[in-house]
């Protein structure tokens, strides 16, 4: 799964808009529909509050993501 799709299908699963989520995390509304279009990945920082604010570990959120270094 890529990124992009994986914070699309929590903040989803979640019932949260992009500007609600974005509020969460301290981020802007296009910042979070730029991640989710691929075009730009989030900071270290706005992933630790991505993966708080979906109630998952580290381990959970990213267990499926493609890693495009293989």
């Amino acid at each position: 799964m890529k990124f992009s799709d994986k914070i699309k299908e929590l903040r989803i699963e979640k019932g949260l808009s992009q500007s609600a989520l974005a509020k969460k995390i301290g981020a802007s509304q296009k910042a979070v529909d730029y991640w989710e279009l691929g075009i730009n990945e989030p900071k270290l920082s706005y992933i630790m509050g991505l993966v708080e604010a979906f109630g998952l570990s580290y381990d959970e959120f990213f267990s499926d993501i493609d890693n495009p270094s293989k």
